[in-house]
């Protein structure tokens, strides 16, 4: 038989009602004997309160919303969300996973639903969402709202600082092409041309190719001539890369340098290998962990802040 909170209540010696506030907040009200009965009791029924319950007597859920944009992006952010799971639910609390909307109406619809406590996005938020989320009650985390510097513009400075150290000054940026959105290219090749611009080097060529080879030879020929070094979206646009500069003939590093992102398995198996970034995903997961956490709980929360690092993976393709 699943225990009630009837149960617990008979258990514990207590009405019902008791147990309810004990469980939801509100222990301070009552003594320390009698919270200590209770939680006795519930340890010892093995019970589990209502989902439905909670979120009727608090207004809002034990849900966090992670919106996920739609855009390419490979195992690392598969990860990162699999430890957020993990991570949020030792502290109570639900990650659902869902599909960026397009209007704030179709949010607004989502959260009327789900009453969550958070919803977290990848992406800013419009004036119009935010201003609906205030409405409802719900936090709203983004990269506008994060104390965190914005990851995406750091790969891509670290990319052109790398390649221009080594010695190149004719500089391009390769954008991953498909039917998807592109949500984290675009700060990235910002912050590339601004290192380019802080360190005296022309603005870079922008390319944009699909993983396959036709288009990685298009882009490469867009080039013109051999002498450039590309800063790469992720791994596979780099290795698309180096296959066209094989069936062009260029030779890797001496007429094309490339750097690419992720340390991706298939990245070490190329010839040469590439030359990549990475970062410790459990670091991403931990930064985003504390951002939802200090939101949730603004007087109580205090965490060391820490900041994700990106590792240079030297192989030999710059």
């Amino acid at each position: 038989m699943i225990a009630t909170s009837q149960d617990v209540a008979d258990r514990a010696g207590v009405s019902r009602s008791t147990v309810s506030q004990i469980l939801n907040g509100r222990g301070e009200h009552f003594a320390a004997e009698t919270r200590a009965r209770v939680r006795q009791a519930v340890a010892e029924l093995g019970y589990e309160p209502s989902a439905a319950g909670r979120t009727l007597a608090k207004g809002s859920s034990d849900i966090v919303i992670a919106l996920i944009p739609d855009t390419t992006f490979g195992g690392n952010l598969q990860d990162i969300y699999g430890a957020l799971t993990d991570e949020l639910s030792r502290r109570g609390l639900a990650l659902v996973l869902r599909l960026s909307t397009h209007t704030t109406a179709s949010l607004d619809r989502l959260v009327i639903g789900m009453k969550p406590r958070a919803i977290l996005s990848l992406t800013p938020f419009s004036d119009d969402d935010r201003r609906m989320l205030e409405r409802r009650g719900v936090e709203a985390i983004d990269p506008v709202s994060s104390s965190h510097p914005d990851a995406n513009s750091e790969i891509g400075r670290l990319q052109a600082r790398h390649l221009i150290d080594r010695g190149y000054r004719r500089l391009a940026y390769a954008h991953l092409h498909d039917a998807r959105s592109d949500t984290f290219g675009g700060p990235r090749e910002r912050a590339f041309a601004d290192e380019c611009r802080a360190r005296g080097v022309d603005d870079p060529r922008i390319l944009t190719l699909g993983i396959n080879a036709e288009e990685a030879v298009t882009a490469l020929d867009q080039l013109g001539s051999p002498g450039f070094a590309v800063g790469c979206y992720n791994d596979d646009v780099a290795t698309a890369l180096l296959h066209a500069a094989s069936l062009r003939g260029w030779r890797v590093p001496h007429d094309l340098a490339l750097i690419g992102l992720d340390h991706t398995p298939l990245s070490r198996l190329t010839t040469p290998p590439l030359t990549t970034m990475e970062y410790d995903t459990s670091l991403v997961t931990e930064v985003t962990v504390q951002s939802i956490l200090s939101r949730l709980d603004k007087q109580k929360f205090s965490a060391p802040r820490t900041k994700v690092r990106f590792q240079l993976i030297e192989g030999g393709t710059t």
